[in-house]
């Protein structure tokens, strides 16, 4: 959970090194001196550049009497539209914004905050290019057409609106969207341009010598959320086969006694149909004049499961945070769990019973937070995060876990992880932690006792959340960049351990990557990447949320809030990654996820816990497609915040469901087994 960069007006939270004209050892200093802050100014007072210029930007702290004094700041920008570090201000997207600076406390509380406006132009485009869809342009066929404009850096302008023309309507017309339909013989030019730019292609458009259209398609019954390839053959009249000709997909729907008919029943991309309801459908081949139809029945897709609590360990003195499970050298099984604003607390639970969870013990370090809590797979060490260390020092704990029940710290790491440490994934011999959002940092644990510094990786211009690691792959999100993905071992891109080397970055619609977790899916033979956001804000939606953040501590607030969805990437070509599914519940916001067997375990937070079917090819929103297999939402009227349900973390753990609830500690859950009806 990362609430500095959730308050309302912060969606990326940094400190400048630039303050108040002071070392950034002053700034380290205790809140005596924050206290005096009395208001922030800003040199310059307002920014204009263009998109890709750096600007430096200085912000200063006065106290009543004007004077400059040292202070605790952070600094933020709109995601994706400025970029603020180090007292320079890179802008990512044309456009008017407000930059944030706060002085604060170390217990959070804002002392003063400054707005600081911020516009943002783009440079000169340097080209323009169409590319059209695959495919020829025959008579009574529409190819869709894109166009795309660069500046001199190859970076893109992604809001650029084009002007299309064609030069010949009578053989060729073309929508605003670029749509080419083809109605005669002849030559044509289409054009687009945009901010004085221009460029074109030329079609010569034939006779379409298609005369049959046949769908080859083997199902004919399916349930909701499963995937259909669409396929249809086009033929002369001489029977040979036309390979070229572009065939539209559309469909037209009846539904089944159970529903009434909604506005958009299914979903057609690359070539791949699911419906989302069931009903019957006829799907529709057209090419040119020529069609085909082909009926499929669709049936519920009924994956429901009871859920039923098989336990719990209550946490209600703080919120609580991660938890991770492991099997002891002793045969018995035990959880780890950190808790948020906690003043450094974590504890050991012993869950062999999962009906009857016992806190066998307690570990105190110097933190405010423990934010993320990890065991390495031999169950050897454990490491808790530290966020908010009493002398800014931060880094991570390393227990010592021969003793599994009474844990002993082994030592403590953090070089190039002062600034703290939200986030962590263990391996048997590293530890790969989160190091203030700016880049993670590979550690040595072969020896708990003395670890050692082996790398980092820090994607630029980019702020990274999480990492994990798989087959020699680090798979990162960091927020508006996406997934970063680099070759720590695998070998096939020139990676090791010691020299990470990128493979890949994909960026996600939202620009709030928080969560990754990389999943090779058996029956495809296709790795997926489950995404999550983190919107720790519901402002401007329909549902706004509640006031949460503005005290966040306080024991019996509001109920938290949030939003976002996690977003599914088919990643089984690094270099050609397709954004293909979500999974989306727009009164909630997603946070931690866990894939095993083809069924998601998702961290929904005041969504609760959600259990969804991931089995075979995925398109569209799974939540449309029925594939919810259970929902729980933990309540406590004894909780942080009573009754309020807002989990962290979720994951299976021998048969059951192992989760924590910001509010009210550790819960365990069992589905019961698939009622089979006769």
């Amino acid at each position: 959970m990362n609430v500095m960069r959730s308050l309302r007006f912060v969606t990326t939270a940094v400190t400048l090194a630039a303050i108040s004209g002071a070392s950034v050892a002053a700034q380290q200093r205790t809140d005596t001196a924050t206290a005096k802050v009395s208001r922030l100014g800003a040199e310059p007072a307002s920014l204009a550049l263009k998109v890709g210029d750096v600007v430096p930007l200085k912000v200063n702290a006065y106290d009543a009497q004007g004077n400059l004094v040292p202070a605790q700041l952070r600094v933020s920008g709109p995601r994706g539209a400025v970029w603020v570090n180090e007292g320079q201000v890179k802008g990512l997207r044309a456009g008017k914004f407000e930059i944030v600076a706060m002085a604060m406390s170390s217990s959070r509380e804002q002392l003063a905050t400054l707005t600081i406006p911020v516009t943002v132009t783009w440079p000169a485009l340097s080209k323009v290019e169409i590319t059209p869809e695959p495919g020829r342009l025959y008579a009574g066929v529409t190819l869709a057409h894109r166009a795309r404009g660069t500046h001199a850096d190859q970076s893109e302008r992604r809001d650029a609106v084009f002007s299309w023309k064609s030069s010949n309507p009578a053989v060729a017309t073309v929508d605003r969207f670029g749509n080419v339909t083809a109605l005669k013989p002849g030559t044509v030019t289409i054009s687009a341009e945009t901010d004085g730019m221009k460029t074109d292609i030329q079609h010569t458009v034939t006779s379409n010598p298609v005369t049959s259209l046949t769908i080859e398609m083997k199902e004919n019954s399916i349930r909701t959320g499963d995937v259909v390839h669409l396929k249809a053959v086009a033929k002369r009249a001489g029977g040979t086969v036309v390979s070229d000709v572009p065939v539209t997909w559309s469909y037209t729907y009846a539904p089944d006694d159970t529903i009434a008919a909604p506005g958009a029943t299914g979903v057609i991309d690359r070539g791949l149909f699911a419906a989302e309801v069931p009903g019957r459908y006829t799907l529709l081949a057209t090419a040119g004049g020529v069609s085909a139809r082909s009926v499929v029945d669709v049936q519920t897709r009924d994956v429901r499961r009871r859920i039923n609590v098989t336990g719990r360990g209550g946490i209600n003195n703080v919120h609580t945070s991660d938890l991770w499970p492991w099997t002891a050298k002793d045969g018995r099984d035990y959880a780890l769990v950190g808790t948020w604003g906690g003043d450094g607390y974590a504890y050991i639970f012993d869950i062999s019973d999962l009906a009857k969870p016992v806190k066998s013990d307690s570990i105190k370090i110097d933190a405010r937070t423990i934010n993320d809590v990890t065991v390495s797979p031999d169950g050897r060490f454990g490491v808790l995060s530290r966020e908010g260390a009493s002398n800014r020092v931060n880094g991570v704990v390393l227990l010592d876990l021969a003793n599994p029940a009474h844990p002993k710290i082994a030592s403590t790491f953090d070089q190039e992880l002062t600034g703290g440490v939200h986030n962590m994934f263990a391996t048997n011999d590293h530890l790969f932690a989160i190091s203030n959002g700016d880049k993670y940092v590979i550690v040595d644990v072969k020896d708990i006792y003395k670890p050692k510094y082996v790398s980092q990786y820090d994607h630029p211009e980019s702020r990274v959340h999480d990492v994990w690691v798989n087959n020699g792959i680090a798979y990162s999100s960091e927020w508006g960049t996406g997934v970063v993905a680099v070759d720590v071992g695998n070998g096939k891109w020139g990676g090791t351990i010691e020299k990470p080397k990128l493979i890949a970055t994909f960026p996600t619609t939202s620009g709030a990557t928080h969560e990754i977790f990389p999943y090779f899916q058996k029956n495809t033979g296709k790795v997926y990447l489950f995404l999550g956001d983190e919107i720790m804000s519901r402002q401007g939606r329909v549902w706004e949320g509640t006031n949460y953040l503005q005290n966040i501590n306080a024991k019996g607030g509001p109920p938290q809030t949030s939003a976002g969805y996690t977003h599914i990437i088919d990643f089984t070509d690094p270099k050609n990654p397709k954004n293909i599914a979500k999974y989306h519940q727009e009164e909630f916001g997603s946070h931690d996820i866990i894939v095993e067997d083809d069924v998601m375990y998702q961290a929904y937070y005041d969504g609760g816990l959600r259990v969804v079917d991931v089995s075979g090819e995925l398109v569209g929103n799974l939540a449309d497609q029925r594939r919810e297999i259970a929902i729980f939402k933990p309540f406590d009227p004894e909780g942080y915040t009573a009754n309020a349900s807002f989990v962290m973390n979720a994951m299976p753990w021998k048969g059951h469901i192992l989760f924590t609830d910001f509010n009210s500690g550790l819960w365990s859950a069992k589905l019961e087994p698939k009622q089979v009806i006769p």
